[in-house]
């Protein structure tokens, strides 16, 4: 019997805490057992919830890794900080589950992948929504000829977030960090899955895949990088992914990856794992489908070679788009009298662009960017 893998994580706080939250059955179920946590706020005696009292605690994870010899190493740190970390995780002799997005550039991309075939380790990319049966129906159903010829694929999201959001961290809506990509924008960190996903379903997630992309970034909060942006992706061999998302909607909707083909349409809510397909003359069809969680699907990996659903590897195109998105234009500021200032009932406030979800349906629905279609506040 194969003895039960180390775990350690590196970040408690924020997103970390999640981890905290899913590893906590795990942990009592016996599939893994802790090797310890970093995070450089952890203090003797102020535990987040879920973190036992016994746990080994570091200021950061390589005292960690100085001490102990995790098995699997889960990164879920400030996003300028994942490159560095997983690099000391692979030395280590760990596999690593790394948060979401997982590099911040080509180069560490690069560099990464080179050193995870070196280490013979596994990455597995903090992608959930990869995890989800649904996108293998999606997948099936186009391969079928379900929707005829494929025409197009796109992405959309609807968020709301408000001036904390924005605050939360001196990273938090940062292009740059001193010298450091940080890369915080609404397509390439909270909305990043619907890019993933939608590349996924393309079947076009390699470095290679994406020949070309057009970025048209806003911005309507007072930040540095873009939280209103639309972007064309040119896909080798395949029809253009279109992508449109916001952080200023007047309500938050659920994100979505629609294929499009020549008899009707697939649309993935990634978040749910549901599937609709339409077909003229038919009444639409909803699915609702499993997901593996990635941290299980990395267990599955280590004990039987099975491939992972969301290795490093295939962020590459991923990474491409966010690569373009950080070194392209800078986002342009979004007139003042185009949104407003919504105060909130707990003394924070948001801003808020008034049609912004007709400007995103109508630039999937014509194919091209804010500008193209040629919306007022552009």
């Amino acid at each position: 019997m194969n003895p039960v893998p180390t775990i350690a994580l590196a970040g408690v706080h924020g997103y970390g805490h999640s981890y905290l939250a899913r590893l906590r059955p795990r942990i009592a179920a016996g599939t893994f057992r802790w090797a310890g946590v970093a995070d450089p706020r952890l203090e003797v005696g102020a535990l987040p919830e879920g973190l036992p009292a016994d746990v080994p605690r570091y200021g950061d994870l390589a005292d960690l890794l100085a001490e102990q010899r995790p098995d699997v190493v889960a990164i879920a740190t400030p996003l300028h900080t994942h490159a560095d970390l997983a690099e000391r995780a692979l030395r280590s002799g760990a596999d690593v589950v790394l948060e979401k997005p997982a590099v911040t550039g080509l180069g560490e991309f690069a560099h990464l992948l080179d050193l995870a075939q070196a280490e013979g380790r596994s990455v597995q990319v903090g992608f959930q929504s990869l995890g989800s049966a649904a996108l293998d129906h999606v997948r099936t159903r186009v391969a079928e000829g379900r929707i005829g010829k494929v025409t197009g694929f796109s992405a959309a999201g609807c968020w709301v977030r408000a001036r904390s959001y924005f605050t939360r961290a001196p990273w938090a809506g940062r292009r740059r960090l001193g010298e450091r990509v940080v890369a915080d924008g609404v397509l390439t960190n909270p909305l990043a899955h619907a890019v993933a996903t939608a590349l996924a379903v393309a079947g076009r997630q390699s470095l290679e895949d994406v020949l070309a992309v057009e970025v048209d970034p806003f911005r309507v909060n007072d930040i540095e990088t873009d939280d209103t942006t639309s972007v064309v992706v040119s896909l080798r061999d395949a029809p253009d992914l279109v992508l449109a998302a916001t952080l200023a909607a007047a309500e938050p909707g659920e994100p979505f990856v629609v294929v499009e083909g020549t008899h009707g349409r697939m649309t993935l809510y990634y978040t749910l794992d549901v599937v609709v397909e339409e077909l003229p003359g038919r009444p639409p069809e909803t699915t609702q489908h499993t997901r593996v969680d990635l941290l299980d699907d990395l267990l599955r990996h280590r004990e039987d070679g099975r491939p992972l659903r969301s290795p490093l590897a295939s962020a590459g195109a991923f990474t491409r788009v966010l690569d373009a998105i950080v070194n392209g234009p800078r986002p342009r500021v979004v007139r003042p009298d185009a949104f407003r200032v919504v105060e909130l009932p707990d003394g924070d406030e948001r801003r808020e662009l008034p049609g912004v979800e007709e400007a995103v349906h109508e630039a999937l629905r014509r194919r091209s960017t804010f500008s193209g279609c040629g919306v007022d506040w552009t």
